[in-house]
C-alpha cells in the first residue's frame, strides 16, 4: 500500500543489514544474530531519556538454532 514517509535518519548500516522503505514482496537476510540487552538498551534518537529503576536481562537460550538462512545465499 503506497504511503508517505516522513524524514528518516540512518546513522549507519552494517554489512548484514537490510534497509527497506516502501513496498516489498520479499526480503532475504543473509545473516541472523541474537542480541540481549536490558531495559532501554536500544533506545535511539537525538534526545533520549530513560528511567529504569531495576533492569535484569535473562540471556538463557536453550535453542541450538533459532533461524537458518542457509537457503538465502
Amino acid at each position: 500500500m503506497p504511503s508517505f514517509v516522513g524524514p528518516i535518519k540512518i546513522n549507519s548500516v552494517g554489512s548484514g543489514a537490510v534497509v527497506q522503505v516502501g513496498d516489498c514482496l520479499y526480503i532475504a537476510p543473509k545473516v541472523a544474530t541474537k542480541t540481549q540487552a536490558g531495559s532501554g538498551g536500544f533506545n535511539t534518537g537525538d534526545f533520549v531519556m530513560t528511567n529504569n529503576a531495576i533492569s535484569f536481562t535473562n540471556a538463557f537460550d536453550p535453542d541450538v538454532v533459532d533461524q537458518t538462512v542457509a537457503a538465502n545465499n
